[in-house]
């Protein structure tokens, strides 16, 4: 399993979701509705669908991530300074990278309907990235290693606090970038 300097790898993963904080209400908080809600030429999702995807899953591991903080016993409250990632966050993480071109069927209560209100889809992907923020921060001071999360597809299946970030910042550059595509792709009368 590979190893990275604690700081540093949370470092890269707060400058992740600042860049989407950026991104967020730079560019999607400014475009009109009907940009946000046009489907993608080629068939797929509108990048307002692409974003409340991303809302979804914010909606469950969220809250997971918080209680797991919250809960976890006072010996997992000082950083260690590496974490590891374990075998299957790595592979759960490498799955949902974005240079993974591979797609995947959304699953069952993640498929986004196409009749949103795109600037509340917005609000609240700006809403749960800075909330994301802030539990990286808080993470700076906890034991990633230790500290167990659920994933969202079996309460049974657990992974560390640090692998759960990754596995979630990924999947989230993931749909950012078709989101990107699709607005690329749209040619607005």
């Amino acid at each position: 399993m590979k190893r990275h300097l604690t700081a540093e790898w949370l470092g890269g993963l707060q400058q992740q979701v600042e860049e989407h904080l950026d991104k967020a209400t730079r560019v999607y908080q400014n475009l009109p509705e009907v940009q946000l809600l046009q489907p993608d030429p080629g068939g797929g999702w509108s990048a307002a669908q692409c974003l409340e995807h991303l809302n979804s899953y914010g909606r469950y591991y969220l809250p997971a991530v918080q209680g797991a903080i919250d809960t976890c016993p006072t010996r997992y409250r000082h950083s260690t300074p590496y974490f590891r990632s374990g075998y299957l966050g790595s592979y759960f993480t490498s799955l949902m990278k974005a240079e993974n071109k591979r797609k995947y069927k959304a699953m069952k209560g993640h498929v986004p309907p196409s009749d949103l209100n795109g600037a509340q889809v917005v609000a609240s992907f700006i809403d749960q990235q800075e909330h994301w923020l802030q539990l990286l921060r808080e993470a700076e001071h906890l034991n990633l290693n230790q500290i167990k999360v659920p994933i969202s597809i079996s309460k049974f299946v657990r992974l560390n606090l640090g692998d759960t970030f990754a596995f979630v910042k990924a999947h989230d550059e993931r749909h950012i970038q078709q989101a990107d595509r699709v607005l690329e792709g749209i040619e607005i009368a």
